[in-house]
């Protein structure tokens, strides 16, 4: 059964900035072994129960992996790692992966996407497969990938009936199978594309809600950097435009205007796909969650003195 929303819905006429808090509840957030290192104590960043992602990077160590969600776990996070399906070799090393992060680090729900690789490594391709697999019995949530500009990993022109297709069939697995199950997104930086994309979802039958993807506060070159490395397709030239404007060239970029589009598209259409917002910490996982706050995001409890 999915998990009910009990938000109440923020009237269109409501002030942005409580439109902006509305998006912002239940947000998410993603980081690495390498970048979660860098922080002391998550609970002094992230409200209690943020879902935090695990980014699989390839030819990361499945230990390093565990060994962060165990900490997450242990900073009251919940954590949730990428199943990169091209990066497992077999059967037995994905059942590996599932029963050292079930009994180190208490994980209980998954991320699953092909993966950047293009050649697989071994038996699986797709995420479907792993959903299939029967491995992941007893998680609570398992998401899947989106692209609201398409995948050229998959296909040259973004793969787009491709991936409609899949999302059709994870849906119907998810349907059949009692699993609670959302679309997670790449990142993108124009509103419109995002809001098309996400009503052509619903166009097609495809109801899963969306968590879709931000790029939190970064440098303009940095964010370029990961932009291409990650496929962001046309809204690229927003940050194209902004770096022909030396005056902003050195200040960060923030998501401030793409969030507020958003957030009054969802107040005056409430059922609008997207559910909740997904940051990636590309500046820092400090910056994003110190921006999340300063935009009605949950701020982290204060540590209670022994």
């Amino acid at each position: 059964m999915a998990l009910l929303n009990f938000r109440r819905p923020i009237p269109a006429h409501a002030p942005q900035d409580a439109r902006v808090a509305a998006l912002m509840q239940g947000y998410t957030i993603e980081v690495m072994p390498r970048t979660a290192e860098k922080i002391g104590d998550f609970r002094a960043l992230l409200p209690s129960g943020t879902r935090v992602y695990i980014a699989h990077i390839d030819g990361t160590p499945i230990a390093d992996m565990v060994a962060t969600a165990a900490r997450l776990r242990a900073d009251g996070m919940e954590p949730m790692p990428h199943f990169p399906a091209r990066s497992i070799a077999d059967r037995a090393e994905l059942a590996d992966w599932v029963a050292r992060y079930q009994g180190e680090a208490g994980v209980r729900e998954a991320l699953m996407l092909g993966g950047g690789v293009a050649t697989p490594k071994g038996a699986f391709d797709n995420s479907l497969q792993l959903l299939e697999s029967g491995l992941f019995d007893g998680f609570q949530r398992l998401h899947v990938a989106g692209h609201p500009e398409g995948n050229r990993d998959i296909a040259a022109d973004g793969g787009h009936d491709i991936i409609l297709d899949a999302l059709r069939r994870k849906q119907a697995f998810a349907a059949a199978n009692g699993i609670d199950m959302a679309i997670v997104t790449q990142f993108a930086f124009e509103a419109k594309p995002i809001i098309r994309w996400a009503d052509g979802l619903r166009a097609q039958g495809i109801t899963l809600p969306v968590h879709l993807g931000i790029a939190g506060p970064a440098k303009l070159q940095t964010l370029i950097k990961f932009a291409i490395a990650c496929g962001v397709g046309p809204s690229l030239r927003v940050l194209q435009k902004r770096a022909k404007d030396v005056t902003k060239l050195l200040l960060p970029f923030t998501p401030t205007e793409l969030v507020s589009d958003l957030a009054a598209h969802k107040a005056a259409h409430p059922d609008f796909a997207v559910e909740r917002l997904h940051f990636f910490p590309l500046g820092g996982i400090k910056a994003t969650a110190e921006w999340t706050i300063a935009h009605g995001g949950a701020r982290a409890q204060p540590a209670v003195m022994a």
